[in-house]
């Protein structure tokens, strides 16, 4: 009745077997989604382990308002300025 299947983990995105018997003990529990992560990223949930995280990429420009260098993670577009962490502090307090 059940057959094994492939799946991809949410957390670190390999893939994973979801297997009949697997299926069968979801079933006779009442469950009905198929498990997002893979048993490694299950149990380091579990005990509260983080799993690796993609690095965020900063990009370096020039603040609109002093014109020191500023890093921020995103892309800066031509149309829109962009401001250092200070200025940007500071224009929230105006």
């Amino acid at each position: 009745m059940y057959q094994d299947e492939i799946l991809v983990c949410r957390d670190c995105g390999k893939e994973f077997v979801f297997t009949a018997g697997e299926q069968e003990f979801y079933a006779s529990k009442g469950f009905e989604n198929k498990p997002v992560r893979c048993k490694e990223c299950r149990a380091a949930r579990k005990n509260g382990t983080p799993t690796a995280k993609p690095v965020r990429e900063y990009y370096t420009t020039v603040c609109a308002r002093c014109g020191k260098e500023a890093r921020v993670p995103f892309k800066p577009r031509e149309d829109r300025p962009v401001l250092c962490s200070e200025c940007f502090e500071a224009s929230k307090a105006e």
